[in-house]
């Protein structure tokens, strides 16, 4: 309803609409922008009371496009996107937002009902201790991913090494954590999902332009998140993304096994 009323936006993508939602307004017939959302990410974790979220990612409308909205709008890289952010709902109910310009995070202040500006210039670091991967589903990873894991878990004190796993399975508590403390939030293909089970225009491409701009990266293991082209509303693709330096080592060895 927000977006509706707001007048910029003239069609939303969600993870949770199987087709595109266009809002047919007269303050939105001119809207120039479109967003992809994924309104409740980690909503599996809701009868265990662990932090979820919602995901969102905005684009200008193609300036060649007029008149009829169709799917095409959507189906740019994550290059263009002009805006993208989170809001994570837990102990506090925190905003962490991107215009290209750095990352900032605004806490809610339920006194005032208003977002403050809380956590300026966020940055990841380049080098974390925390892996975030859903080990269950070993067996079926590459042999790439099960040499990166092993190479979390082996002891090297120059690297801080072995790793701590930590893993809620609610991307936005994951990719939050290792965003503060360093770390790499990873799920990979495997045998059962061939292209990972991640959302590239709800879950991949906002978070990455997040990290980017705090210094940080997201990789499919091989390309660049952002640098993807989308095919279709609800395209999946498997995610490497944090701290650079994690994320560049893991690149290393799935690029060892391919080659």
């Amino acid at each position: 309803m927000a977006l509706g009323a707001g007048g910029e936006c003239i069609a939303i993508a969600s993870e949770g609409n199987e087709d595109l939602v266009e809002i047919d307004s007269k303050v939105s017939k001119n809207a120039r922008y479109v967003v992809c959302i994924d309104p409740l990410d980690g909503s599996s974790n809701i009868d265990v009371n662990v932090n979820i979220g919602t995901i969102f990612s905005i684009y200008r409308r193609q300036e060649d496009k007029h008149g009829p909205l169709d799917v095409s709008d959507f189906m740019q890289k994550g290059t263009e996107q002009v805006a993208a952010g989170y809001v994570i709902y837990g102990s506090s109910t925190m905003l962490v937002y991107t215009t290209g310009k750095g990352v900032n995070g605004f806490t809610l202040d339920p006194s005032i009902g208003e977002f403050c500006l809380s956590h300026p210039d966020m940055m990841i670091p380049k080098d974390g201790a925390i892996y975030s991967i859903n080990e269950g589903n070993y067996r079926h990873f590459s042999e790439g991913v099960k040499d990166y894991i092993k190479y979390c878990q082996e002891d090297d004190k120059s690297t801080n090494r072995p790793y701590s796993t930590r893993y809620l399975r609610s991307l936005v508590a994951d990719f939050h954590r290792n965003m503060i403390k360093g770390g790499i939030y990873i799920y990979p293909a495997t045998g059962k999902a061939k292209n990972g089970q991640l959302r590239l225009l709800y879950e991949c491409n906002p978070l990455a332009f997040i990290i980017e701009q705090a210094g940080g990266k997201a990789s499919d293991g091989f390309t660049r998140i952002m640098e993807l082209q989308p095919e279709s509303l609800h395209q999946r693709v498997p995610l490497f993304i944090g701290s650079t330096n994690m994320v560049l080592k893991a690149e290393e060895m799935l690029a060892a096994r391919k080659s």
